[in-house]
């Protein structure tokens, strides 16, 4: 069984001070806008990746006025209790630790409690560029692989010294072309093992998608997904080479597994511009949920599951088939935010689930 038990919060947002305790396995926060209860979420998540969700920096994340805060939670995880603390000093140093032992990487952090957020601005993953799809797999395998997360962070940090040094042969016609060619060579294998990592993540994972879309959409509808990547169809290192002029004209480095996507179709058509709002919901949904299943599969038990204003724009068979899912089937334990109570409280008492409802 994993359980968050309680949560302190000090100065994050708009908390001065609260402190929350939880008993049940579905707790819903209902409130007016502004009230706080998608920053309580936000608080959740934060204690599980060591970052805001919404990607706010950590300045932004301190109450107005002041300088700092302190985010502190107690986590059942199999019958053993673990404190979770982050502290973020005035002069900005960030310390973040479980069990009073303090992470030299915070990366080391991620996974070890693992949490799926759904959020309005989530339909962004099926409707804007593909780095929100990126973001979004990514997300999902570095809770399951330590190693593809270390991965990813330095492939990025390769890229932006290859794009550095394109930039300079652009301006200059003048770079270190020996570092050029390790930093390619080190781009190429961390590329490498990345594409393969998601390559095979997928090929279970969009199954999961396909089926959950179909069983919350109620009916069938055509809908494919499919993993596009250069380095599906080119040796990395050869699309490096034969790209290298353009990629200095552009500076920056056009080919790679940086410019991965999901492509997603609906009867054949691309789905963001044929699907109805309902059908983007329901997407988002079968995502969510997936990347859910697969924690539960990877871990034994299922993640935290934080659902911020999920009730609004979404009707009313679509939304008891995702809280059937999510409070009656999953057995984990559920975070729900509304700002209707008498909504949230009729919602629940539906499933017959045991559940608690706090205003804010």
């Amino acid at each position: 069984m994993y359980k968050l038990d309680n949560i302190s919060l000090a100065q994050f947002r708009n908390y001065g001070q609260a402190s929350f305790t939880f008993s049940e396995n579905v707790t819903g926060f209902c409130g007016k806008n502004g009230s706080g209860k998608t920053n309580l979420l936000d608080a959740i998540y934060y204690m599980c990746f060591t970052k805001s969700y919404f990607g706010k920096t950590d300045i932004h994340n301190t109450q107005q006025g002041k300088s700092g805060f302190r985010l502190s939670a107690q986590v059942t995880v199999k019958d053993k209790s673990h404190n979770i603390t982050c502290v973020l000093r005035e002069n900005g140093k960030k310390e973040f630790g479980v069990d009073n032992e303090n992470y030299t990487r915070f990366a080391a952090h991620i996974g070890k409690f693992p949490c799926v957020m759904i959020a309005p601005d989530d339909v962004a993953i099926i409707t804007q560029a593909s780095e929100e799809r990126r973001k979004f797999i990514d997300y999902t395998i570095s809770q399951l692989d330590a190693a593809y997360l270390q991965t990813l962070i330095d492939y990025n940090k390769l890229l932006q010294q290859r794009n550095s040094l394109l930039k300079q042969l652009a301006e200059r016609n003048n770079a270190d072309e020996s570092l050029m060619e390790v930093i390619s060579d080190q781009l190429v294998h961390a590329g490498n093992f990345i594409y393969r990592s998601r390559r095979a993540f997928l090929e279970t994972f969009i199954p999961v998608v396909l089926k959950l879309y179909d069983s919350i959409a109620e009916h069938e509808e055509k809908l494919t997904i499919t993993y596009k990547s250069h380095l599906g169809s080119d040796d990395f290192k050869k699309l490096l080479t034969k790209n290298k002029n353009k990629d200095i004209a552009l500076q920056r480095t056009s080919q790679g597994v940086h410019r991965d996507d999901l492509e997603l179709n609906l009867e054949s058509y691309p789905f963001k511009t044929t699907a109805s709002q309902g059908q983007r919901k329901s997407l988002l949904f079968a995502l969510k949920l997936a990347e859910f299943e697969v924690l539960l599969k990877h871990t034994g038990f299922p993640p935290l599951l934080l659902l911020d204003d999920v009730f609004e724009k979404l009707d009313e068979t679509r939304m008891k088939n995702l809280l059937i899912k999510v409070c009656v089937e999953n057995k984990g334990q559920v975070f729900i935010t509304d700002t209707h109570c008498s909504r949230l409280k009729e919602a629940l008492e539906q499933l017959r689930v045991s559940h608690e409802i706090k205003s804010l």
